[in-house]
C-alpha cells in the first residue's frame, strides 16, 4: 500500500508541440443564464467538414447547434445544453478523434 504523489506532470505531453501532429479537441460547457448552458467543441482538424459534423450532432443529440468562426480556435461548434459525454462518444465512435486515456 505504497502511495506516491506528484508523479504526474500535466505538461509532459505539451513539450515542443511540433512533431507530434496530434491536436487536442476541447469540449467545454459554458454557463448561460439560469439553468441554460452551451457546449463548445474546438480544436477539430481543419480538413473536416464542420457543417456536416454539426448537422450530425444536432440530429443525434436532438439539440440546436451552430458553427462559429473564432480568431484563435478557428471554427467552433456550439451546441445547446450539456452535450459533453454525447460529443465524446460520437467523436470516438466515428473515429474522428482518439480517446485520451
Amino acid at each position: 500500500t505504497d502511495v506516491q504523489f506528484n508523479n504526474f506532470n500535466a505538461f509532459d505531453d505539451a513539450k515542443d508541440g511540433e512533431g507530434q501532429g496530434e491536436e487536442k479537441v476541447h469540449v467545454r460547457v459554458q454557463q448561460r443564464n439560469g439553468r441554460k448552458c452551451i457546449t463548445t467543441v474546438a480544436g477539430l482538424a481543419d480538413d473536416l467538414d464542420m457543417k456536416r459534423i454539426c448537422k450530425a450532432f444536432k440530429k443525434n443529440f436532438s439539440c440546436n447547434g451552430a458553427v462559429q468562426k473564432d480568431d484563435e480556435a478557428g471554427e467552433v461548434i456550439q451546441l445547446s445544453g450539456d452535450q459533453r459525454t454525447n460529443v465524446q462518444t460520437f467523436l470516438v465512435d466515428q473515429e474522428i478523434c482518439l480517446k485520451d486515456s
